[in-house]
């Protein structure tokens, strides 16, 4: 699909020419604004003034906004951080910025990621599990501030459908950040470059960040369309690299970072040797890198399961499941997690999250499975922990009596390996059940025992469900 606005050939002579303008809040400049035109990153000054040299390639100028204050959002949802640089002239390109009404160092963002729409049914969907989001923010305490981030893969090939899922998250009324997927780009080019184009034009800049609090947040593009039919690899290019140190520049080692990227950067603590895998980000490292010294979130979808991968003391990535479960065929995912989306609590530099099922109460953080629900352990009582990392402990009772922490193995979730199975229900001869390492399991002395699982997240939340 062509991209929904004409590309304009950029005449020779603007390239190396002024990019400047103002950042202001009601009339006044602000100063130590960081803005961007995705290759070179310069901060306001005084009068909140800044120039740029406009690079060849640069299609938008924009800021990452600082802490205390919000840009507009256009369609309830997208924040309008960016402008497109006219390709004919110079002009000056100014942004005003609002204060923000609420102490941003304590705030809240809820992550959603692999919508995945193919059609207007699919988005009926969504407006229904945005019905749980919309509660949740119903019933928050209104003191924090809140936004969204969406990890990519809006729509499933379906560019024609992006309008339709903006409409739909309009009635969320909180600004939205958002991420490229694999199935967010637009196919056909004869590079790398074209496959972005439809989706900028929608929600702006592919790569970009902000600030919130003491927090900040960096969005990337790590889907490489490699133009083989639609097949992409994952990893980020020097251009994004190039930026991204300029942007830390700018970030104080004591603030959390947090990286919002569509592929998960790896699966597994340490990096598989000589892999190049559609589910990982292949020079992964260099970012990395580029976050040691600071407390460290990586924030991803892709896989339609949810995993937690915790690097060392300072780095953690959190692979968010599917909004559309199994495809919009069940409200799971192929690792047996609910459909739903991550909470993150941030208060100065302390995080805290939980994952929100839709549909559940904010407690229901694992499903437990009777003995013979499982075809790979029919003696055991098995619990899927959807949301465990190394800092969860998962206990489990008999007849009131302790009797240790269950055994973490790696299998299928029954309920997602009974769906996977209806061919019928899922259609698509390709979907099947995936094993996940957060699964548990005990083998009861009796078969009538009364059983209880107790889990423990690593805040010290305490969960529990009782099995006869």
């Amino acid at each position: 699909m062509e991209s929904v606005k004409t590309q304009v050939t950029v005449p020779d002579y603007l390239f190396g020419q002024r990019i400047c303008g103002r950042v202001t809040c009601q009339g006044k400049g602000i100063a130590g604004v960081v803005v961007t035109d995705g290759f070179d990153c310069v901060a306001t000054d005084g009068q909140g003034r800044y120039e740029l040299k406009r690079n060849r390639g640069a299609r938008f100028v924009y800021i990452c906004s600082p802490a205390g204050y919000l840009v507009p959002v256009s369609e309830q949802t997208i924040p309008q951080f960016y402008l497109p640089l006219d390709s004919l002239k110079e002009k000056d390109y100014d942004f005003e910025l609002l204060k923000n009404p609420k102490d941003d160092n304590r705030h809240t963002f809820l992550v959603q990621a692999d919508v995945q729409a193919t059609s207007e049914k699919d988005i009926a969907g969504y407006r229904a599990y945005l019905q749980d989001v919309q509660e949740l923010l119903r019933t928050s305490d209104g003191q924090s501030d809140v936004f969204g981030i969406d990890c990519g893969d809006i729509v499933g090939d379906s560019p024609q459908l992006f309008p339709s899922y903006i409409q739909a998250s309009s009635t969320l009324d909180i600004p939205v950040y958002r991420a490229i997927g694999n199935h967010d780009m637009t196919y056909g080019g004869r590079t790398f470059e074209y496959s972005y184009r439809t989706f900028e034009d929608y929600f702006g800049p592919i790569y970009y960040s902000f600030n919130r609090g003491k927090a900040h947040y960096i969005v990337l593009d790590n889907c490489f369309y490699v133009n083989r039919d639609y097949q992409y690899i994952g990893y980020i290019d020097e251009r994004t690299f190039a930026w991204l140190e300029q942007d830390l520049r700018f970030v104080a080692k004591e603030s959390p970072v947090f990286v919002v990227v569509h592929i998960p950067t790896s699966l597994t603590p340490k990096l598989q040797w000589n892999a190049l895998l559609q589910d990982e980000t292949s020079n992964a490292s260099g970012l990395y890198r580029m976050l040691e010294g600071y407390d460290a979130h990586i924030i991803s979808g892709h896989t339609h399961f949810n995993l937690n991968v915790c690097f060392n003391d300072s780095l953690m990535e959190h692979n968010t499941a599917a909004v559309c479960g199994i495809w919009w065929k069940a409200d799971i995912c192929m690792d047996g997690t609910p459909a739903g989306y991550g909470v993150y609590e941030v208060d100065g530099t302390d995080v805290k999250w939980y994952y929100k099922s839709a549909g559940q109460s904010k407690d229901y953080q694992f499903r437990a499975y009777p003995v013979g629900a499982s075809r790979e352990y029919p003696k055991d009582i098995i619990a899927n922990v959807w949301n465990w990392d190394e800092k969860w402990k998962v206990e489990w009772y008999e007849d009131g009596k302790r009797m240790g922490e269950m055994t973490r193995f790696t299998g299928y979730d029954p309920d997602a390996e009974a769906i996977c199975s209806d061919k019928e229900r899922v259609q698509y001869d390709w979907i099947s059940p995936v094993q996940t390492s957060h699964l548990f399991r005990a083998t009861p002395r009796s078969k009538t025992s009364k059983v209880e699982i107790k889990v423990t997240d690593r805040f010290g939340n305490v969960f529990s469900q009782l099995l006869k």
